[in-house]
């Protein structure tokens, strides 16, 4: 019975998310909104994370399965995509290193950080 908890503690942490994305008017998805409301909800302590921990690891599990059908789907449509290829291939290469590279800085950052805050 403890993993139905789990699950319905992240389902509806999803639909409010839903919700959310419905009533503003920005062109963020849900999975942003639920991810903020995940955090938010784990900070306050209203959730426990011991308390969504065995269906989030199932979920992240199971995360490869679901790139399926966004692949089969290219795959499907892949001429009229042909076009854009190249540049496709180009900017993810080039958001790759960026990101790289700003992922590194800021956590040398942090890093530093927390060295002078201790002492």
């Amino acid at each position: 019975m403890k993993i139905l908890e789990q699950f319905s503690i992240l389902f509806a942490i999803t639909f409010f998310a839903e919700v959310i994305k419905h009533l503003l008017p920005f062109p963020i998805p849900a999975s942003i909104y639920g991810m903020l409301l995940l955090f938010s909800v784990l900070c306050l302590g209203w959730v426990k994370l011991g308390n969504i921990q065995k269906a989030g690891g199932f979920f992240i599990e199971i995360m490869p399965i679901m790139f399926i059908p966004a692949a089969v789907g290219l795959l499907v449509s892949f001429q009229q995509l042909e076009a854009m290829f190249i540049p496709a291939v180009i900017t993810v290469i080039v958001t790759t290193f960026v990101v790289s590279a700003v992922t590194g800085i800021v956590t040398q950052w942090v890093i530093r950080y927390e060295r002078r805050r201790e002492k």
